[in-house]
């Protein structure tokens, strides 16, 4: 079996962006951190999860994320499951998220994307259903 361990992203500033992750994730941790040098360039990294997935957020970002709604190669979006999506839309809200997007309309699921402090979009799913069938129903 495979599964995702982590997400090593460049962002532009660490504490901006871990209090993004920590009002989505209120259950994750500061797993560790550092200094090292990239290619002739001093950043600082941090690992943000639990024991078994994180994101690594490393400092010294140049320039902006890839425009979103244009045709660059490069990350889209990521996505996380939630077991309620009104208490990780709330828990944004009240450190200052707002959605930038609903997903699309869907009986067996809620969704809804943020656009993170470096540009990054992130995903949130809710699935009203277990059924596979009904999860990944694609309409035309």
């Amino acid at each position: 079996m495979l599964h995702l361990e982590h997400l090593n992203l460049v962002v532009k500033d660490i504490p901006d962006t871990l209090e993004f992750y920590q009002a989505a994730f209120p259950h994750w941790q500061v797993r560790g951190g550092g200094e090292a040098d990239w290619y002739g360039k001093l950043r600082n990294w941090l690992h943000f999860g639990d024991d078994f997935q994180y994101l690594t957020f490393n400092d010294n970002g140049e320039g902006d994320n890839r425009d979103l709604s244009g045709h660059q190669i490069g990350l889209s979006h990521f996505a996380f499951v939630t077991n309620s999506i009104d208490a990780v839309i709330a828990r944004l809200a009240k450190a200052g998220f707002v959605i930038d997007k609903d997903g699309a309309d869907s009986p067996f699921r809620n969704n809804v994307y943020f656009i993170d402090p470096s540009g990054y979009e992130v995903e949130f799913v809710e699935y009203l259903s277990d059924v596979p069938e009904q999860r990944n129903i694609y309409e035309d």
